[in-house]
C-alpha cells in the first residue's frame, strides 16, 4: 500500500526499548506514517518501511541524510541503577535526547513526541530532575509541534533485569483498584498510542500527557 503523500517520515529514538518496540510496530501500520527512522545499536529485524540505521550513539553521523524527517518520536530511558552512575544516567535520559532532537530539529523536523516521567519537576530528585531537564532542552529547541508524555509505572516485561521496578509492578497489579489511576502502572502500548498520536495530529504548540489521562476507559 502506497503512503498518502501527507504521510510523515518518523525518527524513532529507543526503538529497541519496550515502548520504542510498540511505536515502532504502530507506526509501521499507520497509513499516516510513510517510512520509519530507527537507529539502534544493534540491528533490528527487517520489516518493511522501516530504515535501521547501526550506529555509534557517542560518534553520531552528522552529516546522514535521515536526519532529514518530518517527526520525532524519543522513547530513550533507563534507570540510574542500571546506567551505573548519575552522569552516565543523565547521559541517556537528558543529554542524548536533546542531541538527536536538534539534530533533527535543524535538518526540518517540526513535530516531536517525547516519553518523559510521571512527577517530572526541577525540584525533583536526582531522576524526575533529569526528566525534567530533558523537556526543557527539548521545548527550546522551537519544535512547532511538541508533545510530552509522562507515564507512571510502565507495566512490561523487560529482557533486563529492574528488581525494584519488577517487585513495585508486582504490588501495583495486587493494589491497582486501590491505587489512584494517577499512580497506576500503564502498559507500554497505551504510552506508544499517545505519542505516534501526538506526532501524527501535529498539534500547534506544547501538549501534555499525563498518566492518568493514559488511564481513560479504565475502572
Amino acid at each position: 500500500m502506497t503512503a498518502p503523500p501527507s504521510a510523515l517520515r518518523l525518527l524513532l529514538v529507543g526503538g529497541s526499548g519496550a515502548v520504542g518496540q510498540q511505536v515502532l510496530q504502530l507506526a509501521l501500520i499507520n497509513p499516516g506514517v510513510a517510512q520509519v527512522i530507527a537507529p539502534t545499536r544493534r540491528p533490528l529485524a527487517a520489516q518493511p518501511g522501516l530504515h535501521n540505521p547501526v550506529v555509534d550513539f557517542a560518534c553520531l553521523p552528522l552529516d546522514a541524510p535521515w536526519w532529514q524527517v518530518d517527526a520525532v518520536i524519543c522513547t530513550l530511558g533507563t534507570t540510574i541503577r542500571a546506567a551505573g552512575s548519575a552522569a552516565a544516567f543523565a547521559a541517556i535520559d537528558r543529554d542524548l535526547p536533546v542531541l538527536l532532537a536538534r539534530l533533527a530539529r535543524e535538518a526540518g523536523a517540526t513535530r516531536l513526541a517525547l516519553n518523559s516521567s510521571l512527577g517530572a519537576s526541577l525540584d525533583g530528585n536526582l531522576y524526575l530532575r533529569t526528566k525534567a531537564e530533558a523537556e526543557a532542552a527539548i521545548r527550546d529547541l522551537g519544535f512547532p509541534s511538541y508533545t510530552i508524555v509522562r507515564p507512571s509505572l510502565i507495566d512490561t516485561e523487560r529482557r533486563e533485569t529492574r528488581s525494584g521496578e519488577q517487585l513495585a509492578l508486582v504490588a501495583a497489579r495486587l493494589l491497582r483498584p486501590l491505587i489512584p489511576r494517577r499512580y497506576r502502572p500503564v502498559t507500554a502500548a497505551r504510552i506508544a498510542r499517545a505519542l505516534l498520536e501526538g506526532v501524527l495530529q501535529g498539534q500547534p504548540g506544547e501538549r501534555i500527557v499525563e498518566s492518568e489521562q493514559l488511564q481513560q476507559g479504565e475502572s
